[in-house]
């Protein structure tokens, strides 16, 4: 099997500013649509993590 080292650092860096503009969101006016950041958190930090 073969196995060879992905680069996951842009993965990190996009989760964190998912992260960022969920708490922005949150925090906002419009508040209640900050669950739409949330599939964008989840599918970053599963790609950071090399789970997908």
């Amino acid at each position: 099997m073969e196995t060879t080292k992905k680069r996951t650092g842009l993965y990190w860096v996009l989760f964190l500013l998912s992260v960022a503009a969920f708490f922005a969101v949150l925090w906002s006016p419009i508040g209640s649509y900050c669950s739409m950041v949330l599939p964008f958190n989840t599918t970053f930090l599963a790609k950071a993590l090399d789970l997908m």
